[in-house]
């Protein structure tokens, strides 16, 4: 066994998690990220206590693309949603450790392996078919 395969084997042992779920291109996620956010060191009330602001953010869209193979540790999924009239779109790292759990809403029928052509449309023109 070469040198760089048993590093990129252990590195897949340690960063891999068990516990994601089978998502496609077209399903509609929710993603729960954990964000660790800079405290207020300058405030008065805050100098005793020396504790991180730490939450949970809600992500929910439709997935536009997936990078990389399925059982690849830098495998990213690219997630769209619509905010007053514009799309925002963020790149989520599968297996990182600041994502709490990440679900499946719905699935869409879809005929192609990436959805960019929904960057050009919004409103009714931007909407999938549902599987049932």
């Amino acid at each position: 066994m070469d040198v760089i395969e048993q590093i990129t084997s252990k590195s897949e042992f340690f960063y891999k998690r068990s516990d994601l779920p089978i998502v496609k291109v077209g399903d509609k996620v929710k993603v729960l990220n954990y964000l660790e956010l800079p405290s207020d060191e300058d405030s008065p009330s805050n100098k005793d206590k020396k504790k991180k602001k730490e939450r949970l953010q809600l992500y929910e869209g439709v997935i536009i693309s997936r990078h990389r193979k399925k059982v690849a540790t830098n495998s990213t999924i690219t997630v769209r949603k619509m905010f007053q009239g514009g799309g925002i779109e963020k790149v989520f790292l599968l297996n990182s450790p600041w994502i709490k759990t990440i679900t499946v809403s719905s699935s869409a029928k879809i005929k192609r392996g990436r959805l960019y052509y929904l960057r050009k449309r919004t409103g009714k023109s931007a909407r999938l078919k549902q599987i049932f």
